[in-house]
């Protein structure tokens, strides 16, 4: 079972279950929305990279209307970037901050956007192409070791610190990504949560592509983390088949959605505060992209905001002193 059956079987199951993909739709969350504020994509930069030598990590940084230098920002950091910045995408994820945080729903927040590690001489991740055949995302994202929290942790965020006001409080630090990109998050949380304590997961590939498999069992022997995350999934994800009709095997440890149930029941049963969805889509970013702003008004749901009758300071639409109307966003 080579990574181009993997990758075959994904494909096969998403082609054949399209119509159980379609029945999502984005929202008005998702929507640039007339009087919001709009924050600001900047353009893509590179990282060089230690803890893989010779790579880089291509990156851009959302920056909302509402955020004053002077005062700490929450921090999000999404894994393959490039599909959750697009505002054309699935995601739309700087409109989705955009809506959340003029409502205060979600604190004023930076959101970073990352992508996998690549050689110079090799091509940004795509729409078309994550990085699975063209970039380090396999053993990056997959692997069960630090190394890539370390790129999170020790390369990127004293890059960040040196440019923004971001808290040092992991509460105030969150990390999400789908498939390979959300089991390369709950690692980062899973080994730094000092760094990190909110995990968002869509189609988590919690599977035997580098180990990821055990971390049921791994979660269920650990002494608890104070780790917050919030999985979805769909039904019909790849579920470790291969073949056709009787004759077809299944190995348990590819099967996503069943690993992602395991997930939800380790978690559970050892007191995490965890959410999940079940939806009836494939392996695809459809029901996570409609659902996205309610997943992040979870992760966040307890925010530190004043609670008084007589104090309006958190109970108005948030607009800062001097913004303008939205204008139509430019493609980062």
């Amino acid at each position: 079972m080579g990574a181009a059956w993997l990758i075959g079987s994904i494909l096969t199951v998403a082609v054949i279950a399209a119509p159980t993909d379609d029945v999502y739709r984005l929202g008005p969350d998702s929507e640039q929305q007339p009087g919001v504020p709009q924050g600001k994509v900047s353009e893509w930069m590179q990282l060089p990279s230690e803890a893989y030598p010779g790579t880089l990590h291509d990156y851009c940084v959302y920056v909302p209307a509402q955020y004053d230098a002077a005062k700490p920002a929450a921090l999000m950091i999404f894994q393959d970037g490039q599909a959750w910045v697009r505002t054309t995408g699935d995601y739309r994820t700087p409109f989705v901050l955009d809506n959340l945080i003029y409502r205060r729903e979600i604190p004023v927040m930076i959101a970073v956007f990352i992508n996998p590690g690549r050689k110079p001489d090799q091509p940004e991740a795509s729409a078309k192409e994550w990085g699975d055949r063209s970039s380090n995302r396999p053993q990056e994202y997959n692997a069960l070791d630090d190394k890539y929290a370390k790129v999170i942790t020790d390369e990127l965020l004293p890059v960040l610190s040196k440019q923004y006001n971001i808290s040092p409080n992991p509460e105030d630090r969150g990390i999400g990504g789908a498939s390979s990109g959300a089991i390369a998050a709950f690692t980062v949380a899973w080994h730094r949560p000092d760094q990190f304590r909110k995990v968002l997961s869509t189609i988590g590939s919690f599977t035997n592509i580098r180990g990821g498999h055990v971390y049921p069992e791994l979660i269920r022997s650990t002494e608890k983390k104070p780790i917050r995350i919030f999985l979805q999934d769909g039904v019909n994800d790849n579920r470790g088949l291969r073949g056709q009709g009787e004759t077809a095997t299944y190995d348990a440890e590819r099967d996503w959605h069943a690993q992602n149930r395991k997930m939800v029941a380790a978690l559970t049963e050892k007191g995490y505060d965890v959410n999940f969805t079940w939806g009836i889509g494939t392996h695809s970013n459809k029901q996570s992209g409609a659902i996205l702003p309610e997943m992040l008004r979870w992760l966040w749901r307890d925010y530190p905001r004043p609670d008084d009758a007589r104090d309006m300071s958190n109970r108005t639409l948030f607009v800062p002193t001097g913004a303008a109307a939205a204008a139509p966003a430019a493609q980062p």
